[in-house]
């Protein structure tokens, strides 16, 4: 079956071609109508979910520290172990559409945007036997906008002046106009928990398709099917297994051997050659992920601009992406935004590699020439000590002395990223631009990790939510891109796509750009063959 037919026949199996198209196409390459007809009656039955089986994943991005608490996940595991036993009021389109319903089975606003009413779906039982209600969704919001909970959506939150529970609604309440709302309720964090997880937040209690039954943080989750689960569309294993493999090589090993069935982070430089096993499949999409360096701009030495300044132009992005990603990937420029995003700013000139001007920068600082240390280890991303490696050369060539310290995976998320003030990380990216700047940029947000303090930042991050003139509010995120760009502490060499790897026994694979392993939905809408 040559490409052209192949997609085409995925098209019809997903509704999205009509069967006379498809037969027209086919008699086109050749290929006889009995051929064609049969062809698609196996693609159609290949579609159809079948139920059963434990689904094994070998994940990257866990570590010993790791909390069943919503408003405490961090990492790759946590942000998948969320998505098993939990659901949000609303989902992420894979195709970038609306967001679609989840516990909300309703979304309204008033024309001003500025209050959004939530109703919600009836008949939805927690993993305890309890019936959801509007009161553990208010709770739950609740305890989110609290500054003492810590949680990673904190950001995205501000600016919710009240909440209230109106019959089966939520009324949510905003100081301003905020177009954006329904995306940032779709924030992983932000799982409905009995009583908002108010009494007992690391429960791992949800409504989720799954259940969990073993909880050894850092290394195995074992979940079972949800009986009560209020959507039969989805979750069609009997179980899920989440084996916590930082470790590159075991992790594609465990693939190959058939130990487990989906493997996330795949290096890209193994990527090439696995794809030609003829038992596994290679899956990467392009998307809003980033891989980062990241400077507290409030931590000497980097709180002089001069020295960040100095190492970002001491970093050569094309080299990275070429070397560290294998082409999965393009380069990036030192803001968390790119083309994935409907305001992205095209027109911000691209930061090159310049080595004269990382020296001048360097020398203005008055940096005393002691070694600048920089943390990673290769749970940070894919390829990060390969990366750390390339960065410390091209700041030697700068005549910047960068000492590299590899750091154990176990820990790193609580022990190293946001604590010390100069490591490698990642970012998933977030739906829209305002999500990834209230949680990573806003000065009052637990998650900004690079202590990014900018007055001038955060009032154009607070008008733009209320600015429902389009043209106005990308000249706002234009603005706010080159504060990050030129002031901040975030170097950002490259956008990374999200390569997984599966058996070719699990069906139903949809290319999800908003975050790793299908937006950490493989075990709901894979099925095996």
């Amino acid at each position: 079956m040559n490409d052209e037919l192949r997609y085409m026949l995925a098209r019809t199996v997903q509704g999205k071609m009509n069967r006379r198209n498809f037969l027209g196409r086919a008699a086109a390459v050749g290929l006889t109508a009995s051929a064609a007809s049969t062809m698609l009656a196996t693609g159609l039955k290949a579609q159809t979910p079948q139920k059963g089986g434990v689904l094994k994943i070998g994940m990257q991005g866990g570590g010993s520290t790791d909390s069943l608490d919503p408003a405490l996940a961090a990492n790759q595991v946590t942000f998948q172990l969320l998505k098993l036993f939990g659901d949000p009021l609303v989902e992420l389109d894979p195709e970038g559409g609306p967001v679609l319903m989840r516990l909300a089975e309703a979304v309204e606003s008033t024309p001003d945007a500025k209050q959004w009413t939530f109703k919600i779906r009836k008949g939805v039982k927690f993993h305890n036997g309890k019936d959801l209600t509007p009161d553990d969704v208010l709770a739950t919001l609740k305890r989110h906008s609290d500054e003492n909970s810590k949680s990673g959506a904190l950001g995205v939150m501000q600016g919710i002046e009240s909440l209230k529970v109106d019959g089966d609604n939520v009324v949510v309440s905003l100081t301003e106009s905020n177009a954006d709302l329904p995306y940032l309720m779709a924030d992983y964090h932000l799982i409905i928990e009995p009583n908002g997880g108010m009494d007992d937040p690391a429960s791992g209690v949800g409504t989720g398709a799954y259940k969990i039954t073993v909880n050894e943080p850092g290394v195995r989750y074992v979940f079972e099917k949800f009986d009560e689960y209020w959507d039969e569309s989805q979750g069609h294993f009997a179980g899920v297994e989440i084996l916590v493999i930082n470790d590159n090589t075991a992790r594609t090993s465990a693939l190959q051997s058939g130990q487990i069935h989906v493997a996330n982070r795949i290096d890209p430089k193994v990527a090439g050659l696995m794809s030609r096993a003829p038992t596994i499949d290679v899956k990467n999409v392009s998307g809003k992920g980033h891989y980062v360096f990241i400077m507290h701009c409030n931590t000497a030495p980097f709180d002089n601009n001069d020295l960040r300044l100095a190492l970002k132009y001491a970093i050569n992005r094309q080299e990275m992406v070429d070397k560290v990603l294998q082409g999965y990937g393009t380069i990036g420029n030192d803001f968390p935004i790119n083309a994935s995003y409907p305001l992205f700013d095209d027109s911000i000139e691209q930061r090159a590699y310049d080595p004269d001007k990382a020296a001048f920068h360097y020398k203005k600082s008055g940096h005393d020439g002691t070694p600048i240390v920089m943390r990673t280890s290769d749970v940070a991303f894919a390829g990060a000590l390969d990366a750390s490696a390339l960065f410390q050369q091209t700041a030697e060539a700068s005549g910047i002395p960068l000492e590299i310290k590899r750091e154990p995976g176990d820990g790193y998320w609580s022990d190293v990223w946001n604590v010390q003030p100069f490591s490698a990380s990642y970012w998933g990216g977030r739906p829209v631009q305002d999500q990834m700047y209230s949680t990573a940029y806003l000065s009052s947000a637990d998650w900004n990790d690079t202590r990014f303090n900018n007055p001038a930042f955060d009032k154009l991050l607070i008008e733009a939510k209320g600015e429902l003139d389009t043209a106005k509010r990308k000249e706002m995120y234009s603005q706010m891109a080159y504060l990050v760009r030129d002031e901040g502490g975030l170097i950002l060499p490259m956008f990374n796509d999200f390569i997984c790897a599966i058996t070719t026994d699990v069906q139903g694979w949809v290319e999800d750009p908003n975050q790793d392993l299908m937006n950490g939905l493989v075990a709901h809408k894979c099925w095996f063959a």
